[in-house]
C-alpha cells in the first residue's frame, strides 16, 4: 500500500468504474422503472451463486483470515456496510471454488520465469492455489511475529502487514507478496461492487454507497436531470428486493 492508509474513497473510485463496465448491456428492469419486472430468458441469464450453507472453498482458518482482511480493506463505518457485511468473503469463496479459482480460461502451462509488470498474472499457481498458499504463509508469519494468526492480531498490526504485502517489503515463502495483495485487492473490489447475483454486494450496499443505478434498462427520463438526485433504487441483473416475479 502507499503511504496513505487504505480508505473507502480509494475503493469506491475504482469500484465505480468496475460497476459501470460490469453491468453494461444487462437488462433486468422494466421499461419505465416502475412496472412489472423483466422476465429473463433462462438460457442466457447468468446463474446466480448459491450463497447458502457457509463456506465451500475456504477452511475455517482460511475463512477467519479472509473475513479479517476484508474488514481492513473496506471497513464498516458511518457511510455504510463494509466488505464483510456486504458478503465479500462469500463472493470470494464461490469465485475461488469455481472457474476463476481454477484458472479455467487462463493459460497455465510453463515456463514460469519472473515476468514484467506489463505481462499481468505470472505464476504457476491458479488463483485458488495462490490464495491457499498465501493465507498459510501470512498466518505463519503473524504467528512468528505476534504469536497469533492474522485474524487475532490488532487492527494496526493487520494494516501494517497488508502494507508490507503491497509494497513487497514483506515477503512470503510460497507466493509473491505484491501479486497476492494486488489480486486480493482487485477481488475485494469486485465482490463489493459486482452484481449481487454473484454473491457479493449484499443488499446492493456498494451500489447504494456510490449512487449507482445498476442494470436498469431505460434511463432516458433522467439523462438531462442535471443536479438532481437519482430517484430510483438500484436494480441487479435478477431484479431487486421488493419485486414479486411472475411465475
Amino acid at each position: 500500500m502507499s503511504e496513505r492508509p487504505i480508505s473507502r474513497r480509494r475503493m469506491l473510485a475504482a469500484g465505480a468504474v468496475l460497476s459501470a463496465s460490469g453491468v453494461t448491456g444487462a437488462i433486468a428492469d422494466d421499461l419505465t422503472g416502475n412496472g412489472v419486472p423483466f422476465k429473463p430468458n433462462s438460457a442466457t441469464f447468468p446463474q446466480a451463486a448459491d450463497i447458502s450453507g457457509g463456506y465451500n472453498f475456504f477452511s475455517q482458518a482460511e475463512a477467519a483470515f479472509i473475513e479479517a482482511a476484508c474488514a481492513r480493506m473496506i471497513p464498516k463505518d458511518d457511510l455504510g456496510p463494509g466488505a464483510v457485511e456486504a458478503g465479500v468473503p462469500i463472493f470470494l469463496d464461490r469465485q475461488l471454488g469455481g472457474e476463476f479459482g481454477a484458472g479455467a480460461r487462463w493459460y497455465m502451462n510453463g515456463p514460469w520465469p519472473k515476468g514484467e509488470k506489463t505481462q499481468g498474472y505470472q505464476s504457476r499457481f491458479t488463483p485458488a492455489q495462490m490464495y491457499r498458499a498465501a493465507i498459510k504463509d501470512i498466518d505463519d508469519a503473524c504467528a512468528h511475529a505476534h504469536n497469533a494468526p492474522f485474524h487475532q492480531i490488532a487492527a494496526d498490526q493487520q494494516d501494517a502487514f497488508l502494507k508490507g504485502l503491497e509494497s513487497g517489503s514483506t515477503s512470503l515463502p510460497n507466493a509473491d507478496s505484491k501479486a497476492v495483495f494486488t489480486m486480493f485487492l482487485q477481488n475485494v473490489i469486485e465482490g463489493f461492487f459486482s452484481d449481487p447475483i454473484y454473491g457479493g454486494n449484499r443488499d446492493m450496499a456498494g451500489w447504494k454507497l456510490i449512487g449507482f443505478s445498476g442494470a436498469r434498462y431505460d434511463q432516458r427520463p433522467y439523462v438531462l436531470a442535471y443536479n438532481k438526485p437519482y430517484p430510483l433504487p438500484p436494480v441487479g441483473i435478477s431484479g431487486r428486493p421488493g419485486w414479486t416475479r411472475e411465475g
